[in-house]
């Protein structure tokens, strides 16, 4: 038997057209479903004026986790003490930084308005956290990276959301700074387009898959309620969305609250990046599995389905891909492909191009200079799609193996972008 005619006998096969249909089909229907969800939740609360008044202000924590972060922590140090909120502190834990990491945060030290915790070995991001709990007197606790910057009415946003007694977290809003590569805009698109345009979606789901790992605010107590973070998960973020949920406290998302981070800027670093986000998910859904076998669980069913589709649909791509091209390597044009787009292909295209326009537009109010990178919307689904695609494909591993029981630590390379954009 030829290659031709292993290529024609798969290409002929049912399950080949069953992975047409549903390669064709998934991008076509999430669009037409994060679009018009995303709209009710604006419609229902991002039309209100001023942040609802609170009764009362709780203490609140703000524990900036940091391992290696000179470059960038003096930034985030000065943004974080300058929050227009009456009852905060601000608490560094450092873990095990080997950098001058320790000398930028003792000078606001030495002026009195940052605590600092000192970890001399490097245990990893969610050890980290997790020893630095018990020594925070807010109520409220605001995790944010030591890259991020956040507005200085962040808490006025989010603070409302906890007199809910049910509301454990309330994820932020992160943007895009550094602007100034190619990487960097489609990236400011994606957060736009892709993870807001997501999170107001689940919202009106029910659930959210996850917080954000920049910034998030959760009441302390919830956080001691699922015994805090989880050092083996490589992202803490996503289990820890999931534990809470599992233990039926509330998670919200909060467009308002702003807080600007620097993203990668080269190929390696955005892979690398989303490699690990992918091993994470997959970690996390191989943990809470469980979740679609039980009724008390089913309002975190569709962001395991979700999740599960999403992989599937990288799986199609890659493997699909890599189909069409030996196919016309050997001379044998596959069927169901071309390289030029047909009917669903122009579809597709023209859905995608419009939940990322809708996304943008959505998310102009709060982050007005975006909209004018909405060109580089049309590079996401090449550029994109195959790098997401890929790294979902090559951690497929991960979703079959038990997260492992040491802590995951971390080794942080960071740009300082303010300086090279002086």
């Amino acid at each position: 038997m030829t290659l031709v005619d292993i290529l024609a006998a798969i290409q002929h096969s049912w399950l080949y057209w069953l992975a047409i249909l549903f390669f064709a089909a998934y991008p076509m229907v999430t669009s037409v479903m994060w679009i018009t969800t995303a709209m009710f939740f604006r419609n229902r609360w991002e039309t209100r004026g001023e942040p609802a008044q609170l009764a009362r202000y709780p203490r609140v924590s703000v524990l900036i986790p940091a391992h290696n972060e000179e470059r960038v922590i003096g930034n985030a140090l000065a943004a974080a003490t300058a929050i227009d909120y009456p009852d905060y502190e601000v608490v560094v834990v450092d873990d095990g930084s080997s950098d001058g990491t320790r000398s930028v945060v003792e000078s606001y030290v030495k002026r009195g308005q940052v605590r600092l915790i000192v970890k001399q070995q490097n245990e990893g991001k969610a050890m980290a956290m997790n020893d630095a709990l018990p020594c925070l007197n807010g109520e409220i606790v605001l995790i944010m990276d030591a890259d991020a910057e956040p507005a200085p009415d962040i808490l006025t946003h989010m603070l409302p959301h906890f007199e809910h007694a049910r509301v454990a977290a309330v994820t932020g809003n992160p943007r895009v700074k550094n602007v100034d590569t190619f990487l960097a805009r489609l990236q400011l698109i994606e957060f736009s387009s892709i993870v807001s345009l997501l999170r107001r979606s689940q919202r009106i789901w029910g659930r959210i898959m996850t917080v954000s790992g920049v910034v998030a605010a959760f009441r302390k107590s919830a956080l001691l309620d699922v015994g805090g973070f989880s050092p083996e998960m490589p992202t803490e973020d996503i289990e820890l969305t999931w534990k809470l949920q599992r233990r039926f406290w509330d998670i919200r998302y909060e467009p308002h609250a702003l807080v600007w981070m620097t993203v990668p800027s080269t190929l390696s670093d955005l892979f690398s990046q989303r490699r690990r986000w992918s091993r994470g998910l997959m970690q996390v859904l191989h943990k809470h599995h469980d979740v679609i076998l039980h009724w008390k669980y089913r309002r975190m069913w569709p962001i395991f389905i979700e999740s599960v589709l999403s992989i599937l649909w990288s799986a199609c791509f890659v493997i699909l891909t890599t189909l069409w091209i030996v196919s016309y390597a050997a001379g044998y044009p596959p069927v169901g492909a071309h390289p030029i787009p047909n009917l669903w292909g122009m579809v597709i295209a023209t859905l995608a191009i419009l939940q990322l326009f809708t996304g943008t537009l959505l998310d102009r109010r709060y982050d007005p200079g975006s909209l004018k990178y909405y060109p580089y919307a049309v590079y996401y689904p090449i550029v994109y799609w195959m790098l997401l695609a890929w790294a979902n494909f090559i951690s497929l591993h991960w979703l079959f193996r038990r997260p492992s029981r040491k802590s995951i630590r971390w080794s942080t390379v960071r740009k300082d972008f303010s300086q090279e954009n002086a």
